[in-house]
């Protein structure tokens, strides 16, 4: 409903809780810092131990990086992507290799993530005397750092946007946050026929719209298509526009998109996914490339030559240092005068609009995808550099993730998206034809989050693997008594890193090894069908995951069968996907389950085939699981 706050007390109330939110976590930081072993840090995903040192270099930016590989727990998940804060740690002789009984002893310095994927990582140091103190180190490891600069950009915007007058920022600002009427374009739409009705109106509001317009896209309905489409269509009447998102990923996606368009996209940041043809669009790439950079790193390196050298007048190094330097500032100028003016497309985080190489840069249109998963704190950082913005995702999935209890109760995971989508329901177009799942397994989800609107292609309506297959099937797990403990019944426990129930991580796997059976191995492997296996919990993740490895007959089809959290697998689809909902105990409690829009992520990554595991008992209390308990027995 619309709110009567004025947008300050609104934005206000956003940064106290976002300073509860840091404050949350940076306690946390330190609680695990100090308390947390070695080997829980590691099964969390956010340290790398034992650590084994690479070569050294500075990178094309002149960042001294070193190179570094975990030689152990390769299988496990991690949490570091390039732009996060690291720190050192190493630890005492005389423990084990687990940190029992040896002091950890934890650098002062504070290093940067530029690349990583699989083992490798690489790491930007601010002093390049920091490097020996790691190779004496006895034993190394790294572990991820509270990420305050992040915090930091996003504190200053909202004081920037709060303390905002007169000016475009504080425009934006008011007419968000209000029933302040949005400006609208009124010229003829166009047409594009490649797209589908609902997708070719939500571009021409996208070319309308004066202020703000929002895409909303539901899972299938191509958004990421219709976004591009809007796009390029923007790019023939803006000579430059800035595209956004909250994660790595999500930026990669879609400016992959919009190179296959023939579109000149320059990345900013490191791509958590370089994948070779991305690479040749960093800015970092791109800036190698240049025809000055030869000289510049000759200039760069001889500034290093003059600084590491004693001999000679003083006087004479200082002034011949001086004289390089604004050589280097010069070419460093020029060829990011030329880079820019190459670029149609500059794409990146939120967090990272506020590069350095973006300062005083201003853009006719932000477009903003996955909006629905941004703080608004986080949103504010790019659209300080806009005139208007366009918003895209899907208010009805993944939200913010909120660390803090307090701060989640009090609104800081309501996004921008969502106060835009409930003040200005004019700004909102809704892409209503998914491509992705049958008809049956759509519409429990259609029903629930997006009032019955959506409706089925017809290439897809009816589509399934097996004749006389049901789409939807919900496999009973047996419910716990209530006299005998969660390690003797096998069932839900809380582990150390988060709950998992080993009965129905077994069923899961013979459930999907009988639907194999049913669909033949040859058939399997000549049409590639795939499979999601997905839990709400990272526990149970990583046990199916080690069952899965440990079991032979799955060794032919590993490359077809993936298992995450409902997390990982947000913006993917699958043939087949497999839901183990793990919480089963005589209380009723399902904790987090109760976040819905996780279930409809979950539910809707599936084309063909929807398998949930689950105990009724527990889970039916809760009206939303008992209404699609009761949804697949009428269509089984």
């Amino acid at each position: 409903m619309p709110t009567t706050e004025s947008p300050i007390t609104i934005l206000t109330r956003q940064r106290a809780l976002l300073q509860t939110e840091y404050a949350y976590e940076k306690e946390e930081f330190q609680r695990l810092t100090e308390a947390t072993g070695i080997e829980r840090k590691v099964a969390r995903g956010m340290a790398w131990y034992p650590l084994q040192l690479g070569r050294a270099y500075h990178n094309s930016l002149d960042q001294f990086v070193v190179e570094m590989t975990r030689t152990e727990n390769t299988d496990t998940d991690h949490q570091f992507e390039p732009g996060k804060p690291v720190c050192f740690f190493s630890q005492d002789a005389s423990g084990d290799r687990y940190g029992t009984g040896g002091m950890l002893h934890y650098f002062k310095f504070v290093a940067q993530v530029t690349y990583v994927e699989d083992d490798r990582m690489v790491v930007a140091l601010a002093n390049p005397a920091d490097l020996e103190l790691l190779r004496d180190a006895y034993r190394l490891g790294v572990q991820l750092y509270l990420d305050e600069q992040t915090y930091r950009l996003m504190f200053e915007a909202l004081d920037a946007v709060i303390a905002a007058k007169g000016g475009r920022l504080a425009e934006l600002r008011d007419m968000f946050h209000s029933t302040v009427p949005i400006g609208k374009f009124t010229f003829a739409p166009v047409r594009f026929p490649w797209l589908n009705t609902s997708q070719q109106a939500a571009v021409n509001e996208v070319l309308w719209a004066k202020d703000v317009a929002v895409v909303h896209g539901p899972p299938g309905t191509g958004k990421t298509t219709t976004l591009v489409e809007a796009i390029y269509e923007t790019l023939r009447r803006e000579t430059q526009v800035l595209v956004c998102a909250q994660s790595n990923m999500a930026v990669d996606w879609i400016a992959e998109k919009l190179v296959d368009r023939g579109v000149s996209v320059m990345r900013i940041g490191n791509p958590t996914r370089v994948t070779d043809r991305m690479l040749a669009h960093t800015y970092e790439r791109r800036f190698e490339s240049h025809p000055l950079y030869q000289d510049l790193w000759a200039a760069r390196r001889a500034i290093r030559d003059l600084y590491a050298s004693r001999s000679g007048n003083t006087e004479s190094r200082h002034q011949k240092i001086a004289r390089l330097r604004d050589r280097v500032s010069e070419m460093e100028y020029a060829i990011n005068e030329a880079l820019f003016a190459d670029a149609r497309v500059i794409a990146c985080t939120l967090a990272g609009s506020a590069n350095h190489v973006l300062d005083g840069k201003r853009f006719g249109t932000l477009f903003i995808d996955e909006a629905a998963q941004a703080l608004e704190a986080a949103c504010w950082i790019a659209i300080r550099k806009a005139h208007r913005v366009i918003l895209a995702g899907d208010h009805r999935q993944l939200p913010p993730t909120i660390k803090s209890p307090e701060a989640a109760r009090g609104g800081l995971d309501h996004t921008l998206m969502q106060y835009i989508v409930e003040q200005k329901p004019r700004a909102v177009s809704l892409l209503r034809l998914q491509y992705r799942m049958c008809d049956t397994i759509m519409q429990f989800p259609n029903r629930e989050f997006y009032d019955g609107l959506l409706e089925s292609a017809p290439e897809v309506k009816y589509r399934g693997i097996l004749d006389w297959d049901t789409a939807v099937e919900w496999i009973e797990v047996a419910p716990q008594p209530d006299d005998t403990s969660a390690e003797e019944r096998g069932g839900e426990l809380a582990s150390g890193l988060s709950r998992v129930n080993p009965a129905e991580a077994e069923l899961t796997l013979q459930t999907l090894r009988r639907y194999f059976e049913k669909i033949g191995r040859d058939r399997i492997l000549e049409e590639n069908i795939d499979v999601g296996i997905i839990s709400p919990y990272k526990g149970q993740v990583q046990l199916l995951r080690r069952m899965f490895k440990a079991d032979r007959w799955w060794k032919t089809y590993r490359k077809l069968i993936t298992v995450n959290t409902v997390d990982g697998f947000q913006g993917q689809e699958r043939d087949v996907i497999v839901i183990s909902l793990v919480r089963s105990n005589a209380e009723g409690e399902i904790g987090f389950l109760r976040d819905l829009r996780r279930m409809n992520v979950a539910i809707t990554r599936a084309r063909m085939k929807l398998i949930i595991l689950g105990d009724r008992n527990t889970l039916c209390r809760m009206p939303f699981y008992r209404r699609l308990a009761e949804y697949i027995d009428e269509n089984y």
